[in-house]
């Protein structure tokens, strides 16, 4: 069975140290950042099963990086670990998607017990597969990857993949936002105004060197596969 994959974002060094060693004792696969910014890249490229995500960081803030990787990876787990323990931070933490917040200091056996919780409850991710060829690049669903032209590879978030695998379903169809939001975003577009879409879009447009030939913008009508392009599905 393969060992739960677990982040530490924890810019302390002795807190950090000490993290790491009780959960790769415990039987984690442990890696660690001291930074948010460097923790969204790290998250992009390695598809941790958990996060444990300090508040106050240095640069991009604990809940900066919880609202960032809420918009990317929203099933992913997220135990907010901070001195902080005052109602409204813990509020604010809770109110920002995290699953669970311990208060330091705390021993290594109430931490082990809140991962484990977490772990336990967490919803799995969409498990997809196959892969699409997408005018000569390669998308690994199950992996989550794009091999370009060049024979580069790059990450996909979940979100990325959901949203590429439904413009392929639809073919050369135009997709409205709202559709994208409700079978994407599991939202209801009524009333709803937000960009979210058009940034991911323009992100996955800059994942696939994409100059606006293969996600074509259709205006008023929303987003499609560009005329032409083939997508092989195997």
């Amino acid at each position: 069975m393969k060992s739960p994959r677990i982040l530490v974002v924890e810019d302390d060094p002795a807190i950090r140290r000490g993290l790491v060693d009780a959960l790769g004792f415990a039987g984690h696969d442990v890696r660690a950042v001291d930074d948010g910014a460097e923790a969204l890249q790290v998250v992009a490229d390695w598809l941790p099963d958990l996060l444990l995500l300090d508040v106050m960081l240095p640069g991009l803030d604990g809940l900066s990086v919880l609202g960032r990787l809420r918009e990317e990876h929203p099933r992913l787990p997220v135990i907010m670990v901070t001195a902080r323990g005052s109602e409204d931070d813990r509020v604010a933490g809770l109110s920002g998607g995290a699953d669970d917040y311990v208060v330091k200091p705390f021993s290594a056996r109430e931490l082990l017990a809140r991962v484990q919780a977490v772990l336990r409850r967490a919803p799995e991710r969409p498990q997809v597969g196959g892969k699409l060829t997408l005018a000569g690049r390669t998308v690994d669903l199950s992996r989550r990857t794009v091999k370009l032209t060049d024979g580069a590879t790059r990450q996909l978030a979940d979100r990325e993949v959901a949203l590429l695998t439904h413009l392929a379903r639809t073919g050369e169809r135009p997709v409205p936002r709202d559709e994208l939001l409700r079978d994407v975003w599991g939202l209801d577009p009524r009333g709803l105004n937000t960009r979210t879409v058009d940034m991911h879009i323009a992100r996955l447009r800059e994942k696939l060197c994409d100059d606006g030939q293969l996600i074509v913008t259709v205006r008023g009508r929303g987003y499609a596969l560009g005329a032409g392009v083939r997508v092989d599905r195997s």
